[in-house]
């Protein structure tokens, strides 16, 4: 229900003279364009949505060297192709509790007031599972379930950025069976593919469609979609003491549909393009003596390729710009083996911003993040492992120069507590099979 003689139908107002038709028809188009850059600007989350927080053991090193070393069975998240270093079957879980700070520092001109949101970062949990069968000497399978990527602010209604988010919940959860083969005694691969089910839910305030000027609620309720996709790694050991992990993540092209609720009882249809795009990463351990092992990791991530999206409101289909840009990680962490049953973590991880300061939007407050992390794993027995992971991250300024508001923020930071439980022994290890 797009055309302006629809709306006057619905909003029932009197037939208005030639030149409040246009302003409205110009409203509506204004508000179409603001869903669109709106939806454009945060869900595909450059800099970036990729949780780096996968509850698996390497949260104790912020994610660092993560695909080249296998403590349990996790590690089929992070590189599948490194499953050949497990000795047998193998269940691995993991839940991190996720708080954080978020506040908002508007400017003295923020063209829509002056509210911070007060403290705009909901707690989160964040769970994950996996699976690991020993087919044969030289052969794994796995099943992993996690979640992949996410965002959520729950910012107060009348803050100066409600005419961008006031509150937005984005879940991304994957689920993929995997396959490993050691090649030769220096080279395995692996990979398999991806099922990834992705939900949007958003609110904004608004002041189109009426002539009245006053504020109303629009919603995005319950954009949802499946899409399948892959990914493959290789795991390479050049020397006794080394690991080499090289992992590939194919791009997830998410078209998300729903419902709008907006003002004068209007709901059209939505869609919009979701893109999460491919990334490379590259992870190295080196047994530096027997208690020390170092790690590193680059990542690159081509959010480039979401710079154009298209978004699709009452039938009408918007194209928009979102200004981003490829993102990089780069981190180094260690491991310390204190004793023969305990091992201490640490990482630190520097991201770059997939957005810049005239292209950032208050629904996602993100700029270059660093995190710093420690952990422990503990063998209770040669079959069961515990550890437990602290993660600070800062996500930078997050300066915003929009239409809407200006400002920064002066609180940008969240605090990652994560457990984990590994059983490296099952009841039918030392058989193929069940």
């Amino acid at each position: 229900m797009s055309s302006p003689t629809a709306l006057r139908h619905v909003i029932r107002f009197p037939t208005p003279p030639a030149s409040a038709r246009r302003s409205r028809r110009l409203r509506f188009g204004l508000l179409a364009l603001a869903f669109a850059l709106a939806l454009a600007a945060d869900p595909v989350a450059a800099s970036s949505l990729y949780l780096n927080e996968l509850s698996t053991a390497s949260q104790g090193n912020a994610g660092v060297g993560r695909g080249a070393w296998a403590p349990d069975a996790s590690v089929a998240i992070h590189n599948p192709a490194s499953m050949t270093r497990l000795d047998d079957h193998g269940f691995a879980a993991g839940l991190s509790l996720v708080v954080g700070r978020v506040h908002f520092d508007p400017a003295s001109n923020s063209p829509s007031g002056g509210g911070s949101g007060g403290n705009q970062f909901p707690p989160t949990l964040l769970p994950s599972f996996n699976y690991v069968h020993k087919a044969s000497d030289r052969v794994r399978v796995g099943l992993s379930f996690f979640a992949e990527a996410g965002t959520g602010l729950n910012p107060s209604n009348n803050w100066a950025g409600r005419f961008e988010v006031t509150d937005i919940s984005l879940a991304v959860l994957t689920i993929s069976p995997t396959i490993a083969i050691e090649v030769t005694d220096w080279l395995s691969i692996g990979g398999g593919p991806t099922a990834s089910y992705a939900s949007l839910d958003w609110d904004l305030r608004v002041d189109a469609l009426t002539d009245l000027g006053s504020e109303r609620q629009a919603k995005l309720k319950e954009l949802d979609d499946w899409q399948a996709s892959g990914r493959v790694g290789a795991l390479i050991q050049p020397l006794e003491r080394l690991s080499l992990s090289v992992y590939y993540n194919a791009k997830t092209d998410f078209k998300l549909r729903g419902k709008t609720r907006l003002p004068a009882g209007l709901n059209p249809d939505i869609s919009t393009e979701l893109p999460f795009p491919q990334y490379v990463e590259v992870s190295a351990a080196f047994a530096l003596n027997d208690r020390v092992t170092l790690l590193g990791t680059f990542n690159w991530e081509d959010w480039s390729e979401a710079d154009k999206l298209k978004v699709g409101l009452g039938g009408r289909d918007v194209d928009a710009a979102t200004g981003f840009k490829d993102t990089y990680k780069i981190g180094l962490g260690a491991n310390y083996q204190l004793r023969e049953d305990w091992l201490l973590q640490t990482g630190l991880m520097f991201d770059t911003s997939g957005l810049r300061n005239r292209t950032r939007t208050t629904a996602l407050p993100v700029d270059q993040q660093i995190r710093f992390s420690v952990g422990f794993q503990h063998d209770l027995n040669d079959a069961l492992t515990l550890g437990a992971s602290f993660t600070y991250a800062h996500l930078g300024d997050a300066e915003v120069r929009t239409a809407n508001v200006v400002g920064d923020y002066d609180a940008n930071e969240f605090y990652g507590l994560g457990v984990t439980i590994a059983f490296k022994r099952l009841p039918w290890s030392g058989k193929l099979t069940f």
